[in-house]
């Protein structure tokens, strides 16, 4: 199974992922996270390209490709040999954060972005996408107070932020069947805990 967890900064993605992999380790399940864009030493060069502040002169059409690049080869390299293996791939977003960022955030051409996004991808889609939910100024505060990676995609304005959480709901609109909305505006536990529920539903599925 392939499971991606997408959200607005701040969402908490990445610190629910190792305690989801820990969990379902303890199940008997053979889990591999990774994140985007990284997950290979290719990936991973791109995503210092891409985050760091120094690059504030960057060409949306360029982040796009950008994150194209960096997701085809985690794609070929990690992602699809570990699920022939018949593992569960859990990652700290997907391809619908270049439709979610660079489409609906930038305000590019959707149908121009969902192609290159499919060429990336090699047509590969999650079984099961987590929107971990809520507003975009609660979570920018929350990275600020945190101490976390403040990077180039945080620093765009609250406009932006509110149309990538705009266009993420847009999604789940179109792929009810794929997408659950998590509210991660609660506590931290009250979130995980809904987390692996979804997860666990989903497997026995």
């Amino acid at each position: 199974m392939f499971i991606t967890l997408e959200g607005p900064e701040g969402s908490g993605k990445t610190s629910h992922i190792p305690h989801l992999v820990e969990f379902l380790r303890e199940k008997g399940h053979t889990v591999f996270p990774t994140r985007e864009p990284g997950g290979t030493s290719i990936s991973e060069q791109i995503r210092d390209v891409l985050h760091d502040m120094k690059n504030a002169e960057m060409h949306p059409r360029t982040e796009t490709l950008l994150y194209q690049a960096a997701r085809a080869q985690i794609v070929e390299q990690v992602i699809k040999p570990r699920l022939a293996d018949g593992e569960i791939v859990i990652s700290d977003r997907y391809y619908d954060s270049t439709i979610a960022y660079q489409g609906y955030g930038h305000q590019q051409n959707l149908d121009e972005v969902r192609a290159l996004v499919k060429y990336a991808t090699g047509g590969l889609t999650p079984n099961l996408t987590v929107l971990l939910d809520l507003d975009v100024e609660v979570g920018l505060k929350r990275k600020t107070q945190n101490e976390v990676e403040w990077n180039r995609m945080d620093a765009y304005t609250v406009e932006f932020h509110r149309r990538v959480r705009a266009g993420y709901l847009e999604m789940v609109k179109a792929e009810p069947e794929r997408w659950v909305v998590v509210n991660s505006e609660r506590d931290w536990d009250s979130v995980q805990a809904e987390l692996r529920k979804i997860i666990l539903e989903k497997l026995k599925k």
